[in-house]
């Protein structure tokens, strides 16, 4: 899922020089302020918490009144102050050491990145890492500056539910040799169903660009690939509920991000989007559209499907992540567990904004913190880490259930 979105554009300037180079390996210190930009559909409560953790806090929108608007509806007024962002405003003004926090289109970060490296700020977003990212890893690292990715909800919180099951794993069944089955499903849903089976809790566009994108897994052992992911959409049961699920973006370099011991034979490896059961049925317009490819038609109907599905100050969305290993040793012991998180908003903030806002500021807080060297990081990439970040987010009200040993959620025979 999660590239999130903004209700912000404009530009951002430098107002000081690059910070020395420190070695790859030693941060620059954080100076205490943080560049919040954007007050789209995933801006949540860690804000606040960034708030209480730094000594400057500042939310760029497009407006001073959509920025007070966000601040007013998240207890935040007289916390974090509020800025315009867009070209005729004030640019933003960067310091050795702040950190700034991307949350406008993935196709902004880019620009955003460059202007943190002229400035020596650190940079952080929710994001997947971008094609720009790595490119410019070797100055960041040489500047001494911490660039976060992945350390929403997904990606992020499903990355950290996955390095502690693939840890609890090898404890039990060992390296092996062995089969392996792992699925990784998220959606944003509305609480209460519509006939859509969807509403809009992140940017319309987005979601359908994510559909257009070619997927890769795994599935009976053989590694797949398709451009139209919805095609290849299967029923998933948890607990008493079935959804709808399908393959989402690449999901083979992360059996190497997650650790996967090289004994064992992958007979499973999907990461993906989960739905509400008739999902499917519902969107068939919609796929039709997105096979004819005409970018001016996607665009007008994103717009359209806002205005008819959007999640209103009246409804209230749903988050449900779940992250499922199981592991069968060839000469005998088998292991499997399960995270799932089903979390549903309220009036202050939506399920999504929580669940993106909350992890990705602990990650933010361990920048200011000096815990995270110089140089590229997502959501935890250990299980003891990870298993701190979940303590965290379960504090901070996204709570999670781990079952082990148990009936991994459904899963068919089609693929």
């Amino acid at each position: 899922m999660s590239d999130t979105t903004a209700e912000a554009t404009g530009s951002v300037t430098q107002a000081t020089t690059a910070v020395p180079a420190s070695g790859p390996a030693s941060a620059a210190p954080a100076s205490g302020t943080v560049h919040w930009l954007g007050t789209g559909l995933s801006t949540g409560s860690g804000l606040g918490l960034l708030s209480e953790w730094s000594d400057r806090t500042v939310l760029w929108a497009r407006t001073i009144g959509k920025a007070q608007a966000c601040l007013d509806r998240l207890g935040l007024t007289g916390r974090v102050e509020p800025r315009a962002l867009h070209p005729s405003a004030e640019p933003v003004e960067l310091g050795a050491g702040d950190v700034v926090v991307s949350m406008l289109p993935a196709t902004e970060h880019p620009a955003v990145l460059r202007t943190c490296l002229e400035a020596g700020a650190h940079f952080a977003c929710s994001s997947y890492v971008f094609p720009a990212l790595p490119a410019e890893l070797p100055a960041a690292e040489r500047a001494g500056l911490v660039l976060l990715a992945e350390a929403g909800l997904d990606p992020g919180i499903d990355h950290l539910m996955a390095h502690d099951l693939v840890e609890r794993a090898v404890a039990a069944v060992g390296t092996r040799p062995g089969t392996v089955r792992f699925t990784s499903y998220c959606g944003g849903l509305p609480a209460v169903p519509n006939d859509f089976r969807y509403r809009f809790s992140w940017a319309p566009r987005a979601v359908l660009s994510a559909l257009q994108q070619p997927a890769r897994y795994v599935w009976d052992g053989e590694a797949r690939s398709t451009a139209t992911p919805w095609e290849h959409t299967r029923p998933y049961i948890i607990g008493q509920e079935t959804f709808e699920v399908y393959p989402n973006r690449d999901s083979l370099p992360f059996q190497a991000q997650y650790g996967l011991p090289a004994g064992w034979r992958t007979d499973t490896f999907v990461r993906g989007t989960l739905r509400l059961a008739g999902w499917r049925a519902a969107w068939q317009p919609v796929f039709a559209e997105l096979t004819a490819g005409d970018e001016a038609r996607i665009a007008e109907l994103a717009g359209r499907l806002a205005a008819s599905y959007p999640m209103t100050e009246t409804d209230v969305d749903r988050v449900v992540l779940s992250v499922a290993l199981e592991v069968i040793g060839d000469d005998g012991p088998q292991w499997s567990g399960a995270y799932h998180l089903d979390s549903v908003g309220d009036r202050t903030q939506s399920a999504m904004a929580r669940c993106v806002s909350v992890p990705l500021a602990y990650g933010v807080g361990e920048i200011l913190a000096g815990r995270l060297s110089a140089g590229l990081h997502r959501a935890a990439e250990n299980a003891a880490d990870a298993r701190r970040w979940l303590e965290f987010i379960r504090e901070r009200g996204i709570d999670w259930r781990l079952e082990e040993g148990v009936a991994l959620p459904g899963r068919t025979t089609t693929g």
